[in-house]
């Protein structure tokens, strides 16, 4: 999304061209470069000087002898101080890097439509206020973007965004990957190690898939938002926590409260502020706009010059469902710029054959349950579902996996109709 003081635009591949985006984002990366290397090169000097003090290998003037067990305890200290300060710069150093590189990738939120434009009028809104924001929407919608989105508009932009996928950490390591752990708090922990919300400090920490957290993480993380401070696992020293979370999640949180999976008094501290991202289908008027920017760059990648898009494609993409959203697209048009060999883009119908007859956007009949009258509207299918799976919609035994259609969908849907989901897990 290109920046502007007080409104939410979109621009066109030749804007971006213009602006000199690539140039300003190599400059960024060569400063922050060149700075950790000098840090890195200065800290290794003096981390060396100390290790080779340490054994005995230099004679230092205050040494004293092997007797002096207070400055041989400081010296120690002093080092363990040090190999923890050089690994929050590394990190901190790949989390610039990944900076850097996702703002050269997603520049821009792309598109028009009401409904993306809904979304982002409220991004502006939240984003200087410093409020706990909930993002949902389906898989591939694009949270993290605006979760990123959110930070540069805010008053942290010039500290860190440290992101976190809560469902690629092991459960039993999630602790110590947010709150940092003490040296011998468990096997394997030799060393002191930060956790996230320190690298945060001061900055956004944005927890994507919070709804696979596991019970006793959503405790802490809830004593976090409550009480601004946590603990190192094997601590007991209070830490306090100026960072801002943001949160992410495909889930119906909700009905995960209600399976005993989530807690509520964490979703309600979430939920401060909640932003839905609409999915692709609802907004098929950007598709045009996403495949000019992700063909013009794809194409300046693979050094071809791609000039026009084939009708027929055009017609094709703006008629698929996209279950994996903008993810999806973005994929289907990096593969065909790939494979295109001319300077007009197509992409081969073979591709959605069998998605397209499988619509994901609606509902449709489908032979009626047991016991049940056949339907004869969208939402009638939908509760007689509920009905026969008792309200559940996700797992294989859901609504959604009876219905062939994917569960966000199916959420989606039964919000648009507002269905209570809860009258059907007691019947």
């Amino acid at each position: 999304m290109l920046e502007r003081p007080s409104t939410v635009s979109v621009v066109t591949a030749s804007d971006r061209q213009a602006a000199g985006t690539p140039d300003t984002t190599r400059g960024l990366d060569l400063m922050a470069t060149q700075t950790v290397m000098g840090m890195r090169a200065a800290m290794k000097i003096v981390l060396d000087f100390i290790r080779t003090a340490r054994l005995g290998d230099l004679t230092l003037s205050f040494w004293d002898g092997a007797e002096n067990l207070e400055k041989r305890t400081a010296l120690e200290s002093a080092v363990e101080e040090l190999e923890l300060l050089r690994e929050q710069l590394d990190k901190e150093n790949l989390a610039l890097r990944d900076e850097v590189d996702r703002v050269s990738i997603f520049e821009e939120i792309v598109g028009t439509s009401s409904a993306l434009q809904a979304a982002l009028s409220r991004v502006v809104k939240v984003a200087a206020t410093g409020s706990t924001v909930l993002i949902t929407g389906e898989t591939g919608t694009g949270k993290e973007l605006v979760a990123r989105a959110i930070h540069r508009r805010s008053d942290r932009a010039s500290r860190a965004f440290v992101s976190v996928n809560c469902a690629a950490i092991p459960r039993d390591l999630i602790a110590s990957e947010l709150f940092g752990h003490e040296k011998g708090a468990f096997t394997g922990a030799t060393q002191q190690r930060l956790g996230r919300f320190e690298f945060a400090n001061g900055g956004t920490l944005f927890l994507d898939e919070v709804g696979e957290l596991p019970a006793a993480t959503q405790i802490a993380l809830l004593r976090v938002l409550q009480e601004r401070e946590f603990e190192r696992v094997g601590g007991t020293r209070p830490i306090r926590a100026d960072v801002r979370v943001i949160a992410a999640t495909n889930r119906d949180l909700q009905a995960a409260i209600i399976a005993g999976s989530f807690r509520s008094d964490l979703f309600y501290r979430l939920h401060v502020f909640p932003i839905e991202i609409p999915p692709l289908r609802e907004r098929r008027e950007d598709i045009p706009l996403l495949l000019e920017y992700f063909i013009d760059r794809y194409a300046r990648k693979a050094g071809k010059n791609i000039r026009r898009v084939n009708k027929k494609t055009l017609e094709l993409l703006q008629s698929y469902t996209w279950p994996g959203n903008i993810r999806e697209l973005q994929n289907v048009i990096e593969r065909s710029v790939i494979l295109s060999s001319g300077e007009v883009f197509s992409v081969d119908e073979l591709w959605f054959s069998k998605e397209t007859s499988r619509p994901t956007s609606r509902v449709t009949a489908s032979p009626p349950f047991k016991g049940e009258v056949e339907p004869r509207s969208e939402q009638e299918i939908i509760e007689a579902a509920l009905a026969e799976t008792r309200g559940r919609v996700w797992g294989p035994s859901g609504a959604a996996a009876k219905l062939g259609i994917p569960p966000s969908t199916l959420d989606h849907r039964i919000k648009a109709f507002k269905i209570n989901k809860i009258q059907f897990k007691f019947r």
